[in-house]
């Protein structure tokens, strides 16, 4: 290699102007990604960067706000929100009670305020198994409610057995899987 100063001289500013050249391609890249206001004029570098960064932040919160609202839908509560409450309850397991008298099976769902998808997939399961529901009612006492499902079962004691499998199948599955 020839030790020539102004070849290095130039290979320098060549590498130098690719960088430059590559980084305004990733800046204007990341640019499009960011939502902007309608403005005409010309946004500073670092101006843009600024606005991407509190882009990304607002997302992340977004996507905090959306967990907790999703955890909350389904049940499960995060251990220093309960604490910030006075409560020493995280997860509240429902509890199922199935009686039958006759062709009359009555069911009592026990559950917390953020379990409200326990009432519906249990009357879907007794819809599944051809009940027929005749009467259904809640009653809500601090944070726990009380749904209480009157039903009519078709003949056989068999059909009763196993809805109360199902459901009481269904209510282990979902406390095991919110866990």
């Amino acid at each position: 290699m020839e030790n020539n100063p102004s070849s290095s001289r130039i290979d320098r500013k060549f590498i130098e102007r690719n960088r430059r050249n590559q980084m305004k391609a990733l800046y204007r890249k990341l640019n499009s990604l960011v939502p902007h206001q309608s403005s005409r004029e010309e946004i500073s570098v670092t101006d843009q960067l600024e606005e991407a960064t509190n882009y990304i932040k607002k997302l992340q919160m977004n996507l905090e706000k959306m967990k907790d609202k999703k955890n909350m839908l389904l049940g499960i509560e995060r251990p220093n929100e309960s604490m910030n409450r006075g409560k020493n309850m995280g997860l509240k397991c429902p509890q199922i009670e199935i009686q039958q008298m006759g062709l009359a099976l009555e069911v009592v769902l026990i559950t917390g305020l953020d379990c409200k998808f326990m009432f519906n997939e249990t009357i879907r399961v007794l819809h599944e198994e051809g009940v027929d529901i005749v009467h259904a009612s809640y009653k809500v006492v601090e944070d726990v409610v009380f749904h209480s499902i009157h039903s009519k079962v078709g003949d056989s004691a068999y059909g009763a057995a196993k809805i109360s499998e199902r459901l009481k199948k269904f209510m282990c599955d979902s406390t095991y899987n919110a866990s």
